[in-house]
């Protein structure tokens, strides 16, 4: 008959604790009118609370703070710090100690020791200490699995580990929106929410754009010399608030002749987000890079260059177009034909041959027209026409002109 050995216990123990900022202690209030029957009892046990503020002790505000209780949330993007010690509980030395930490995500297993020598020897009543800090990159659930090995003075070999599992919340939702220009430019809406409990302090929002592009921020306003923030000087961003982002990102010039014919899905660039919480803990983000549709413009595209904003009554304006043939293997020969509408009415020879345009290029055309109407008026009634394919295409509601009286112009 076998008997069971009894489970030998360890000579070390382990502990692991959450290293994290303290919060503001906050009470409940109690209150009563004075005609209740505990009377003012309630108001001067307030008053007399060291942790109310004074002169506000029913508005749940405190000054003192308090450590933390339990482990707390973890948001994608903060530092994730934690406290290891290995105390040797026994009344005999340990030798050769050695502490691993390693932090198991959904897709790899991290290192996080800061030494991966082993210790010599640890007295009775000794310990080590480590910390531990790991920059969250991935949702979901994370395992910080923490072993343990040394040996006895008998020379015996022992070994164990344990595991503290705990999940990487999502702290913002992120949206964007693009729009197209009439020319080549592309605006960029970028919608932030914060979705977790806590106010944040939104530090920086900024684009960095791809090889292709130029960035402008549209987020500020010229307040006397000086740029002020459009969400104002205090930037906090309370729980399940949402603010919206604008950028404007223009082709640098040695891609500018090929923006009007790239096809297919082009790489803009990706946010950087940095914010903090609490009490100044840090986060940061970056998204992927941000991909948008190219719009199809066809084989040709026509594309407004100038164009003034207000223009007079039945005088002559000039505008200025740019023509582009987005094919890469055909050139063609076009011919212009300018068609008359209700108000717009086109100055100069229609059906007038413009040449031949080999692909991937451009030319610019100088046009004169006049309206005989006022108001917010549509240009409109352009026709290319492509005599090798014998194929039209129309250009409508080009851009939009402001027409006045020619008086009204004067007087203003």
């Amino acid at each position: 008959m076998d008997v069971a050995q009894p489970k030998q216990e360890h000579l070390l123990a382990l502990k692991v604790m959450r290293l994290t900022k303290p919060t503001l202690f906050t009470n409940i209030p109690v209150t009563c009118e004075e005609r209740d029957l505990p009377g003012n009892l309630f108001n001067q046990l307030m008053k007399d609370d060291p942790s109310t503020v004074k002169g506000a002790e029913a508005l749940m505000l405190g000054e003192m703070l308090t450590l933390p209780q339990n482990f707390g949330n973890i948001f994608l993007g903060e530092t994730f710090s934690s406290y290891i010690s290995v105390h040797n509980d026994s009344n005999q030395v340990v030798k050769d100690i050695l502490v691993k930490a390693d932090l198991q995500t959904s897709s790899q297993r991290l290192n996080l020791s800061a030494s991966s020598a082993a210790v010599a020897e640890l007295k009775p009543d000794c310990c080590i200490d480590d910390v531990i800090h790991h920059e969250v990159k991935e949702i979901g659930t994370h395992i910080l699995v923490c072993a343990v090995s040394y040996t006895t003075q008998t020379g015996e070999k022992m070994y164990f580990r344990k595991f503290f599992k705990f999940q990487v919340l999502k702290p913002l939702d992120v949206k964007t929106k693009f729009y197209n220009a009439e020319t080549d430019e592309v605006f960029l809406e970028a919608q932030i929410q914060n979705i977790t409990t806590s106010p944040m302090f939104m530090e920086k929002v900024s684009l960095e754009p791809s090889i292709m592009y130029n960035v402008a921020e549209l987020n500020t306003v010229e307040t006397a010399g000086e740029s002020e923030s459009t969400f104002g000087s205090r930037t906090y961003l309370q729980p399940m608030d949402t603010r919206q982002y604008l950028y404007c990102l223009k082709p640098k010039q040695e891609f500018a002749e090929k923006a009007g014919v790239i096809k297919g899905v082009t790489v803009i660039g990706k946010l950087d987000i940095v914010w903090k919480t609490n009490l100044g803990e840090r986060g940061r983000l970056q998204t992927s890079q941000l991909q948008r549709m190219a719009p199809g413009y066809g084989d040709v595209r026509l594309s407004l260059e100038t164009i003034p904003d207000t223009v007079n009554l039945e005088e002559p304006f000039d505008i200025t177009c740019k023509i582009t043939n987005c094919s890469s293997e055909r050139t063609m020969d076009l011919v212009l034909e300018m068609c008359n509408t209700n108000s717009i009415h086109w100055c100069g020879v229609s059906g007038r041959q413009l040449g031949k345009l080999h692909p991937s290029s451009s030319l610019h055309l100088a046009l004169t027209l006049l309206s005989s109407v006022q108001g917010l008026q549509s240009v409109s009634g352009l026709r290319l026409t492509d005599t090798f394919l014998k194929r039209t295409y129309e250009y409508d509601d080009i851009a939009q002109v402001c027409v006045v009286s020619s008086k009204v112009k004067q007087e203003s």
